[in-house]
């Protein structure tokens, strides 16, 4: 079964917050605000429990500070995340 991998922050704002597969197979990530800030956070472990992950992504996203927000969900959740330099 599938999982929704992105989600846009309700109300007309533009953060965006989703996850995706790297070129060496792991999961990350993304959180775009929509004018100036991307972030990406590697997940550890080789194997993501994707309902998880997009349930965490989904709760944070409603946030009005989605990135403390999706942090504290993944905290929840038993995900380890690691932030990435782009």
């Amino acid at each position: 079964m599938g999982y929704q991998a992105g989600f846009h922050a309700p109300h007309g704002r533009a953060d965006f917050l989703g996850f995706r597969k790297a070129r060496n197979g792991g999961t990350e990530i993304v959180y775009d605000d929509g004018v100036s800030r991307r972030m990406v956070w590697r997940v550890a472990g080789a194997q993501v429990n994707e309902a998880h992950l997009s349930d965490a992504l989904r709760q944070a996203v409603t946030a009005l500070r989605v990135v403390p927000a999706m942090i504290a969900e993944v905290s929840k959740r038993a995900i380890a995340v690691e932030r990435i330099e782009v």
